[in-house]
């Protein structure tokens, strides 16, 4: 497809002017360069590889489950990982299930040959999406065992428009597609494509996995001190953090925890003098520290969110003011009840859980603090956190089925 040369050059082109200014630009440029000769320097030509694909950091997550499983119960597969995005990338270049990690070739004929020629993949798997035609198309000639897992199709696409003719045929490349939930199976179905497998999010293997690991912290745990805590995850910017400002000071009998989704130290010092019950830094604490008077303890480190929440009763997810809300169910593992801002509808978690009184979307102070007020309860809030168990864990298994499928009737 020429037009798909043109176009992915005239990206790369972009890309190049932009990464004399940009940082992350710089790195996806600078990533792909001379990346088949770098593919092939590392992988041999009697490696059996498995290569999978995730965009960015989120998506990576969303596989993890799969690939770590497929590490444990199929040895004689080595890993290969590609990301699209520097920041997928970065944060897991060194990641220890993965034999090999790059970026993802640019979607041009000639560069995807040469990277699947370089990489000689035996199963592709792609994580949510990512279709590239050019990169479609070529697996689909090398009968490359292609899969989509933790896909989710939604009306008034791409590819349920009259001129996404180019991107349906991509799908065609796919052996099976492991999707969400029936919704995608029946819009696949009117394009023709009559091999989507409802499998589920892996994602719920994931948090599964995490929450049945142990781990403690005994700052966290002196600051708790054995009462209820509401902990309010990756917030984003003030949309959300002023509006967590505001519960706290409506409720001064109730801990806080906050974790900001960026490590930027002037919001979290205003939300600590503005906290009229005390606030304090988790990097400036340690296990003689004084939290007689703090309700506010700020997370200003990275990585240990996912495992945090264990030490919840409520939870408010942040991004719902912004491009979409962050995990929800790294939250509801452990039972807790969990608001949010009104951006959530690609969240098929967020949704369900709304559906079924586990989750509350807001817009404002008076409608967060209608939610929580109630779930103080000691009895409302026990009915709550069981619903909230009940859904997440009945999610899990996609990954035992996704093994299943792709692995059936293969030794190791």
């Amino acid at each position: 497809m020429l037009w798909m040369d043109v176009a992915a050059r005239l990206g790369v082109w972009g890309a190049g002017i932009g990464s004399l200014w940009n940082k992350k630009l710089k790195l996806w440029v600078e990533g792909r360069k001379n990346l088949a000769e770098r593919v092939a320097q590392n992988i041999k030509s009697d490696d059996c590889v498995i290569w999978f694909h995730a965009a960015s950091y989120g998506e990576f997550e969303e596989g993890r489950p799969l690939i770590e499983a497929i590490r444990s119960q199929y040895p004689k597969y080595k890993i290969l990982v590609t990301f699209f995005s520097p920041s997928g990338y970065e944060a897991h270049k060194n990641y220890r299930y993965a034999d090999w990690v790059f970026y993802l070739p640019i979607d041009t004929k000639k560069d995807v040959r040469d990277f699947l020629n370089a990489a000689h993949p035996e199963i592709a798997i792609f994580i949510k999406y990512e279709f590239w035609p050019n990169l479609m198309a070529e697996l689909k000639k090398k009968q490359v065992r292609t899969f989509v897992i933790s896909a989710r199709f939604i009306p008034d696409t791409r590819f349920f428009k009259s001129y996404g003719g180019v991107f349906r045929n991509a799908l065609t490349a796919f052996e099976t597609m492991f999707v969400q939930d029936q919704r995608s199976v029946e819009l696949l179905n009117t394009i023709g494509f009559n091999n989507a497998i409802v499998a589920g999010d892996p994602r719920f293997d994931r948090v599964k996995t995490i929450a049945g690991t142990e781990w403690s912290d005994s700052i966290i745990e002196k600051f708790k001190n054995n009462r209820l805590v509401f902990i309010a995850g990756s917030t984003v910017g003030a949309p959300d953090e002023d509006l967590i400002q505001e519960l706290i000071n409506r409720h001064p009998d109730t801990q806080f925890i906050v974790v900001p989704h960026e490590m930027d130290r002037t919001p979290m010092e205003k939300m600590i003098a503005n906290t009229k019950g005390g606030g304090k830094l988790y990097s400036e604490c340690n296990i003689d520290t004084d939290f007689s008077s703090t309700q506010l303890l700020i997370i200003d480190a990275v990585g240990i969110l996912s495992k945090l929440y264990r030490y919840g009763d409520w939870g408010f997810i942040g991004g719902g003011f912004d491009k979409g809300i962050h995990s929800v169910i790294e939250a509801t593992i452990y039972g807790l009840p969990c608001a949010f801002g009104p951006n959530y509808q690609k969240n098929r978690p967020g949704i369900e859980m709304i559906a079924n009184g586990v989750c509350c979307t807001v817009k404002d102070i008076d409608e967060l603090d209608a939610w929580f007020t109630p779930l103080k309860n000691e009895s409302t809030l026990a009915q709550v956190k069981q619903k909230a168990l009940e859904y997440t864990n009945r999610n899990c298994g996609a990954t035992e089925i996704i093994l299943n499928q792709v692995f059936q009737g293969r030794s190791e």
